[in-house]
C-alpha cells in the first residue's frame, strides 16, 4: 500500500452516527470535547462560519461545500461568529441515526453530515498529524464526498442486514477522498508526516520505509531515494516530517508491532523480526521508548481497556 493507506488503515472507525443539522434565525453551536471522533458534513442549503480550535482563520461554508475535520479538535458553526454559543451537549439529543435536529426552529441552514470515532493504535498521536479543516469546493470533489455521506445516512438509518460494515468501509473512504484531495490541491504549510506526503522526494522515502520496514534502511539508502545528498535529504526530511529520517523509521516500525500486538496474537519475538529486529530485547527497548511500555504490557493493556464508544451525540 502507498504511505496515506498505510496509515490510515491502523485507525479503526467505530461508532458511527449520521444526522442532519437544520438550523434558523441567528445560531452558534460549539462542539467543545470530539473524543477523537472525525467529522465529515455536506452544506445542503444556506451559509455559516466554521472556527476550529487553533486555527487563526475561520471558514466561510455555502451550499454544496463539504468539510472533513479529521483531527479531532473542538470547533464552532454559527451563522454570527460574534454571538455566544451554546454548548452542543445542550442542543442535541442522544443521537438517532439518520434523524434531524432543528434549532432555532430550522428554514435558514441544512447541514448533513456523518461522524465516526476512532480505535486502533495511538489514534490520538495519528490523528494531531492530519490538517484541521479538509474544505473541499470543487464541485467533482463535492460530489463524491456527499454521495459518501448521504449514502452512510441511508445505511445507518435502515438498518439493512450488513450496514455497519458498510458504514466502516464508508467511513474510511471518506476520510481518504478528503486527504487525497486535499494533497492534491497542496496542502498549507505543516510539518508532519501528511505534508511531506506532498513533497515529491519526501514521499518517495516515506514510501520505501513503508514498503519494507523491516528492511536495514540507511540514511544513504533513503538519501538515494530522494535523489539528494545525504545531507541535504536529512535537513530536508527533518524540517518537513518534524524528526530524522531515523526516528521516523522507528516511530512507523513500532505502530505497526503495536498493531500487530493489539490484533494479530502473534508472539513477541516474531513480530520483532516482521519489522526489522533480530533481537527482541532491542526491539522491546525501541518499543518502550516510543509507546511507553513494553510490548507486552501494551498487549495485556489493550485487551484489558478496550475503549468503549463514548455517549453518541446527534453530531
Amino acid at each position: 500500500m502507498d504511505p496515506l493507506s498505510d496509515v490510515l488503515s491502523l485507525l479503526k472507525p467505530r461508532s458511527y452516527v449520521s444526522a442532519g443539522l437544520d438550523a434558523g434565525g441567528d445560531w452558534s453551536i460549539r462542539f467543545s470535547d470530539q473524543h477523537g471522533r472525525i467529522k465529515c458534513y455536506a452544506v445542503i442549503t444556506g451559509e455559516c462560519w466554521l472556527a476550529v480550535d487553533d486555527v487563526p482563520q475561520a471558514v466561510r461554508l455555502r451550499a454544496g461545500d463539504c468539510f472533513v475535520l479529521p483531527s479531532g479538535r473542538p470547533f464552532l458553526l454559527a451563522s454570527n461568529l460574534a454571538l455566544a454559543p451554546a454548548e452542543a451537549d445542550t442542543v442535541f439529543p442522544p443521537a438517532r441515526p439518520g434523524g434531524v435536529v432543528a434549532y432555532n426552529e430550522g428554514g435558514d441552514f441544512f447541514l448533513a453530515g456523518s461522524r465516526f470515532a476512532i480505535s486502533g493504535v495511538p489514534a490520538a498521536s495519528l490523528l494531531r498529524t492530519l490538517p484541521p479543516i479538509v474544505h473541499i469546493q470543487k464541485k467533482p470533489d463535492q460530489a463524491a464526498l456527499r454521495w459518501s455521506v448521504e449514502q452512510m445516512m441511508r445505511e445507518l438509518h435502515e438498518g439493512e442486514p450488513g450496514g455497519s460494515l458498510i458504514a466502516q468501509h464508508l467511513a474510511h473512504m471518506m476520510l481518504i477522498q478528503a486527504l487525497r484531495v486535499h494533497l492534491a490541491e497542496g496542502p498549507a504549510a505543516g510539518v508532519g508526516w501528511f505534508y511531506a506526503l506532498a513533497d515529491r522526494q519526501m514521499s518517495a522515502a516515506i514510501g520505501a520505509m513503508h514498503e519494507d520496514p523491516a528492511h536495514r534502511w540507511t540514511l544513504r539508502g533513503l538519501a538515494e531515494r530522494a535523489f539528494m545528498s545525504r545531507s541535504s535529504f536529512a535537513a530536508r526530511f527533518k524540517e518537513t516530517v518534524g524528526e530524522t529520517p531515523m526516528e521516523y523509521l522507528t516511530r512507523w516500525r513500532m505502530l505497526l508491532a503495536a498493531d500487530r500486538l493489539e490484533n494479530s496474537g502473534d508472539p513477541v519475538s516474531r513480530i520483532a523480526l516482521s519489522v526489522g529486529y533480530e533481537s527482541e530485547s532491542a526491539f522491546g527497548t525501541a518499543f518502550k521508548r516510543v509507546m511507553g511500555c513494553s510490548p507486552r504490557q501494551y498487549a495485556g493493556g489493550r485487551r484489558q481497556t478496550r475503549p468503549l464508544a463514548p455517549t453518541a451525540k446527534a453530531t
